[in-house]
């Protein structure tokens, strides 16, 4: 031991090397940040002597460091983020290929992600020279980036890459196709010489749905090409897609037979669009649904596209981040005893999962309710819920017609995709019954217009209709990086003229010096995007009298949004800019997603 000047004990590690000034360096900031005390890190060390445990267990386990104080200090030593272990985290399998796991447990170093000619490995020690010779000579001419990373948790990287306890993960699956094919000289390069049965081909297929599950993502991809190309297999995640791998050219048609099989659908038919379903057991007690859609492309190649639907419980309505007056107008229309409720929007913006938030709300037993879906993906007890086989002549107007003799109080249609359906709908409505359903339009009054241009009703439509919710899913800043700043008076100009200058003067903001925004800065857990999941915009059409009126005279669709804003309706561009305003996104992704109607 060695006396302080203040009379503090400093401890020093018998070790000379490196790595004992290294961790020397650590404990003293962990000291100095008061997280644990001199005399504690002298008996920790002590401990760690024998070799028995290593020292970064003694102090998480034996002493309760928190792990982000102790990643927090490797960072501060390293000038180098730290990245703790989450199960969230993308890696790039195509960089494992050519690595030996066993070989990354002993030295503890991964890859993680390559950006051109940038790439990012996390390891233990950024400043071992012998992990950054192997570095490089694994990736020549590569810029490389360090990331540092506990013991623990870069095991459980390579546990989580390995796929051990499954099939095996993509990255050593897809090693051993590529071995096959160098053996097999005789595997034409195209069109293949394995079929959809292959061990390694079930296993690459099960292994790609799993991990797409588990990156939350909401489509896979499957996207072959012409002549030697690899196939290319994307993931949609937070309404963004990315390539996650590559297959070798010569397994594309075994991938698509594969799924093709799966989804019971004609592995011999490649001229025409099929679609099926896959119900997938991921754990003994969780399923995934997935919707598959296949499409012929050039080159006598097939695209699928895969949806998964996870099993889930419904949200509450307060927990879905609608403003306040919009909450409460949606609370009191889904009391009423009749009429018409309409979620609008495009594919994957949140519309079933808002209406049966809505339900929810008013699913008790005084209530009979029926729901026609296609799919089923929210289930929720005390609602019988039909789901459609348009290929049987089950559709939505047959589900429909069949509910108004099972005698219900409230009907929910998956969809309203035509007239038949809207009419019976709108008299349902008007014959007692609260109907709920979605229409794939872009805003609350082009919903309206577009009801009247199939031909409904205007003068039924206008009576039968309680509200038209449009919503949107933007992305959301990553809570974990998140950082305020102070914008530039164009900014400040660009938010003004987005949300329309008479109606800024309800929002009561200057431009001051103390103005902030935020934005993400972009970490390893958002994956340096900045962003983070998605947050809700909404858009809530309300009936008036004066709206009812230019809905029986089927008036113009901006006659239509002029009476509805002044009536006090927040279009998705101004609650988008309340909620940039409140810091949960920024104004550029809520242009993306929200035009001005």
């Amino acid at each position: 031991m060695v006396v302080g000047r203040a009379g503090e004990r400093k401890v020093t590690l018998v070790s000379k090397t490196s790595r004992g000034a290294i961790e020397q360096n650590v404990l003293d900031s962990l000291v100095y940040r008061g997280i644990i005390s001199v005399s504690d890190v002298a008996e920790a060390v002590e401990d760690s002597k024998d070799g028995s445990v290593d020292l970064e267990t003694v102090l998480l386990d034996r002493y309760r460091i928190p792990k982000h104080a102790l990643g927090s200090a490797l960072s501060d030593f390293y000038q180098c983020p730290y990245l703790p272990y989450d199960e969230r985290t993308i890696i790039d399998v195509d960089l494992l290929k050519t690595l030996n796991l066993d070989y990354l447990k002993k030295n503890l170093w991964l890859p993680i992600a390559r950006r051109g000619s940038l790439i990012d490995v996390l390891t233990s020690d950024p400043h071992d020279p012998d992990k950054g010779w192997d570095v490089r000579r694994t990736f020549p001419g590569m810029t490389v980036r360090y990331t540092v990373g506990l013991r623990r948790d870069i095991e459980q990287f390579l546990h989580l890459a390995g796929g051990q306890g499954t099939s095996g993960s993509i990255g050593v699956i897809l090693g051993e196709l590529v071995n096959e094919i160098h053996r097999e000289t005789a595997i034409d390069p195209v069109s293949g010489g394995i079929d959809e049965n292959d061990s390694a081909i079930v296993r690459l297929t099960n292994q790609v749905i799993a991990e797409a599950d588990r990156l939350g993502a909401s489509d896979i991809h499957v996207e072959p090409y012409a002549d030697r190309k690899d196939m290319a297999v994307r993931l949609r995640i937070d309404g963004t897609c990315f390539t996650y791998t590559k297959i070798p050219a010569a397994y594309r048609g075994a991938v698509v037979s594969r799924i093709k099989v799966m989804a019971n659908l004609d592995i011999a038919e490649r001229r025409k669009p099929q679609d099926g379903k896959i119900r997938y057991r991921l754990a003994k007690d969780r399923e995934v649904e997935l919707r598959v859609a296949t499409l012929p492309t050039s080159g006598q190649d097939e695209d699928v596209v895969l949806r998964l639907l996870t099993a889930k419980q419904p949200m509450p309505l307060d927990a879905m981040e609608f403003s306040p007056a919009t909450l409460e107008a949606i609370q009191a229309i889904a009391e009423k005893p009749h009429g018409i409720i309409l979620c609008v929007g495009p594919t994957g913006s949140g519309k079933t999962t808002t209406l049966h938030a809505i339900l929810k709300r008013i699913n008790t037993e005084e209530r009979k309710i029926w729901t026609a879906e296609d799919p089923i993906e929210i289930t929720q007890d005390g609602l019988r819920q039909v789901q459609i086989h348009p290929k049987i002549g089950l559709t939505f107007a047959t589900a429909l017609r069949a509910f108004l003799r099972a005698d219900p109080d409230v009907i929910m249609i998956g969809e309203m995709r035509d007239k038949e359906t809207a009419d019976i709908a709108i008299e349902a409505s008007l014959t007692g019954h609260l109907v709920l359903s979605t229409l794939h339009t872009n805003s609350a009054v082009e919903t309206v217009v577009r009801l009247l241009d199939l031909g409904c009703d205007s003068f039924n439509f206008a009576d039968s209709m309680l509200g038209v919710l449009a919503q949107r899913l933007c992305k959301r800043i990553c809570n974990q990086c998140k950082e305020a700043y102070h914008p530039n008076r164009q900014e400040y100009d660009e938010l003004v003229q987005g949300y329309g200058e008479q109606g800024w003067s309800t929002v009561g903001l200057e431009y001051t010096a103390d103005w902030s925004l935020y934005r993400g800065r972009g970490c390893e857990v958002c994956n340096r995007t900045g962003f983070k999941g998605r947050v809700p915009l909404h858009e809530l059409l309300l009936p008036t009298e004066k709206m009812k009126q230019l809905i029986q005279s089927k008036a113009r669709t901006v006659d239509m949004l002029a009476q509805a804003i002044e009536s006090g309706m927040r279009t998705l561009l101004q609650d988008g800019i309340h909620k940039v305003l409140h810091g949960l996104t920024t104004y550029r992704q809520v242009r993306a997603v929200a035009t001005k109607s």
